[in-house]
């Protein structure tokens, strides 16, 4: 099907994904994560659930946010 953006393999296996209205192809996902997954402002890691989010950063749990100075946010009730 493609070439994948993230790595340059030519995988008949590939797929895309449409994200904010641009289609990008892939060979895995992982390499897909690599691309598109926004990266914790405290420790580096890939955010691949839905993290927690404050003023516009997207942090991987509230731990890490507290570390960065958050208040407010719980993981759970």
């Amino acid at each position: 099907m493609g070439k994948c953006a993230q790595c340059g393999n030519d995988y008949d296996k590939s797929f895309e994904v449409v994200m904010a209205g641009r289609t990008t192809t892939f060979d895995s996902f992982e390499c897909a994560i690599q691309a598109l997954a926004p990266t914790c402002p405290h420790c580096g890691v890939r955010i691949v659930g839905h993290g927690v989010e404050h003023d516009g950063a997207i942090f991987c749990c509230v731990h890490c946010a507290k570390k960065e100075g958050v208040s407010g946010l719980v993981d759970r009730d």
